[in-house]
């Protein structure tokens, strides 16, 4: 029975803060003026705020292994979980891809709008369309993160890389700017709970992470990966084994074997 009650109390106190953070997020982009025209040069410090406290009210922390570099260019991540998103935008100066009709969710849309999301247009959902599309956006001066994997995974190994966005940093010669993360339980071992992969659910991944205690989420940023004189295989290529190089680094330094 006390079991039951402390999980329960710690579930209210998650849709408290969760409660909290976008109340916060809607006051500040009111007060800054982001549902009229989002500012594009003062956005990204205000979503790494909202980012920490989303993630933080989950009890989850994020640890910066080394410090990420606030670097304009293509940001890419491993993917293990629905809460990458909040994790990489708590460190990083990068706003987020979305499809368009999320753009008209009630409460979500007005946030992602307000926050400089690039909503990808239907119609246009071909790999080179996208990339244009983030060309563009890399263009007016906004870095862009996606994940590569195109899928969500276990977090114990990289799978294989889709390279076809990278054509957006061959497009404006701007850096690929590759990080790894890694979800790791108080005794020093990865996380299961908070990957969402396989047939698990939503709302099977929301009470497993809201049940787990003491997880830290360790960011390793990479380094970057200049696109001059390179073709794309070449990039992916490149990109494929430091992403598995930086993971297995970063698991070698976090986790208690």
């Amino acid at each position: 029975m006390a079991n039951f009650l402390n999980k329960q109390l710690k579930r209210t106190k998650i849709i408290a803060g969760m409660s909290n953070t976008l109340v916060g997020g809607f006051t500040t982009a009111r007060r800054i003026g982001a549902f009229k025209t989002p500012p594009r040069d003062v956005l990204p410090k205000y979503i790494q705020t909202f980012c920490r406290k989303m993630v933080n009210s989950f009890g989850v922390e994020v640890v910066q292994v080394e410090p990420v570099p606030q670097t304009h260019g293509l940001w890419v991540s491993n993917h293990i979980s629905w809460l990458d998103i909040p994790v990489v935008g708590s460190v990083a100066p990068v706003f987020f891809l979305s499809k368009a009709e999320i753009s008209e969710w009630f409460i979500f849309g007005r946030l992602a709008k307000a926050g400089g999301t690039l909503f990808i247009k239907r119609g246009s959902g071909d790999a080179d369309g996208v990339a244009r599309q983030i060309a563009d956006f890399l263009r007016g001066g906004s870095s862009v993160v996606f994940f590569p994997e195109a899928t969500t995974t276990d977090g114990k190994q990289i799978k294989k890389i889709h390279g076809k966005l990278l054509q957006a940093s061959m497009d404006t010669g701007l850096p690929i700017c590759p990080m790894v993360i890694a979800y790791v339980n108080a005794d020093g071992t990865l996380s299961d709970d908070c990957a969402y992969y396989d047939k698990r659910t939503m709302a099977e991944s929301l009470r497993r992470v809201a049940d787990s205690d003491g997880v830290k989420a360790y960011v390793l940023p990479l380094t970057p990966i200049l696109p001059e004189d390179k073709t794309r295989a070449e990039l992916t290529e490149l990109l494929q084994k430091a992403m598995e190089d930086g993971l297995a680094e970063l698991h070698r330094r976090v986790l208690k074997v």
